[in-house]
């Protein structure tokens, strides 16, 4: 199993890349954002990757964030969400979008990705609304653990005049994990925890952990 990649991009299309590997070459499949986030023909890229392998068929599928990889091998194990369609509402949402559209259970969001209809988005949102919280609890260690940027060989940064690595900014996927941490140590149960936390993310696109945690507990209290 291959689960990185770190190399040269020696070419593009419009949803893979080549990635030179010490003279080996390696087409990675990526979502329409993480193409984006790619650097130029030539220069350095690192990349986590998940290889699918069928009878007659190897590919590799590459990500910017451990967390977009989590999401993505998640949501293939939903009936009817193959690789190209899990790259599809990857694109559209990004990993803390789609965290937060399931969480919600917000069909609108996920059916906006090309390809994905109404019964189907309801189908990802059902299978896995319950393992929601859960990864969006896993976030904020895989970025800590690994930065969210995958590192290069030091022998092929030593060759590079130009910065190695180039990647998308870095999410608030820290953040959220934090204040869905802080509010299950407060007795909170994970899915109501995890929707709060998804709606404050939704108010306020760059709230810290502190700020999330505020907003998830105003829109906790009781009302009335």
């Amino acid at each position: 199993m291959i689960g990185k990649i770190s190399g040269r991009i020696e070419y593009r299309t419009a949803d893979h890349v080549l990635i030179d590997v010490r003279g080996v070459g390696y087409i990675v499949y990526c979502s329409d954002r993480t193409m984006a986030a790619l650097p130029s023909n030539g220069e350095a890229v690192a990349l986590y990757t998940d290889m699918v392998v069928r009878e007659d068929l190897m590919q590799l599928f590459g990500f910017t964030t451990l967390l977009e990889k989590e999401w993505h091998r998640l949501l293939m194990s939903v009936q009817g969400i193959g690789a190209k369609a899990s790259l599809a509402i990857l694109g559209t949402l990004g990993a803390e979008g789609v965290g937060r559209a399931i969480t919600l259970g917000d069909v609108t969001a996920i059916k906006a990705a090309k390809g994905i209809g109404p019964k189907t988005a309801q189908r990802v949102i059902i299978e896995l609304k319950d393992k929601a919280p859960a990864v969006m609890a896993l976030g904020g260690s895989l970025a800590q653990a690994a930065g969210d940027v995958p590192a290069l060989p030091e022998d092929v940064i030593e060759e590079m005049p130009q910065p190695p690595v180039k990647v998308a900014p870095a999410t608030s996927s820290s953040s959220q994990a934090e204040a869905l941490s802080a509010l299950t140590n407060l007795g909170y149960g994970p899915s109501e925890a995890a929707t709060a936390v998804a709606q404050a993310a939704m108010e306020d696109t760059t709230a810290e952990t502190s700020t999330l945690i505020r907003t998830a507990l105003r829109l906790l209290a009781p009302k009335g």
